[in-house]
């Protein structure tokens, strides 16, 4: 075994971490163990399916239960493909009856100051 450091053979075990055993190089000091696979991550089926399940209206708690997925990790998902998608229109158009709305309100035709029925009696009583 050779140390992925300096290529020294000076090795020596030194205890054990999460189960592997655990080496150090003599030479320079540096730990490592002897095997090293990286975390291989969510398969694409996976991504899919949690994506799936939250645009048809599903928690993300709810999400995590079904799948064993975090939720954190899923919020991640959605906002990676959220990114992706182009900006939605700023501002829809108002409807005819909510500019008739706002230009009666806002020209000061309002007859009462407050109350949580008397608008809609007066806008009837006008009409």
């Amino acid at each position: 075994m050779q140390c992925p450091e300096c290529g020294s053979n000076h090795i020596r075990k030194n205890g054990k971490m999460r189960g592997k055993q655990n080496h150090i190089c003599v030479d320079c000091r540096r730990q490592f163990i002897d095997v090293y696979t990286a975390p291989q991550g969510y398969s694409d089926e996976t991504k899919a399916q949690c994506l799936k399940m939250y645009v048809n209206g599903m928690g993300f708690r709810g999400i995590e239960r079904v799948t064993g997925v975090h939720h954190t990790t899923v919020i991640t998902w959605v906002r990676q493909v959220g990114e992706l998608l182009p900006m939605p229109m700023t501002r829809r158009p108002f409807h005819r009856w909510e500019n008739w709305m706002n230009s009666k309100l806002l020209s000061g035709q309002k007859k009462t100051k407050s109350g949580s029925g008397q608008l809609l009696a007066t806008l009837s009583q006008e009409s």
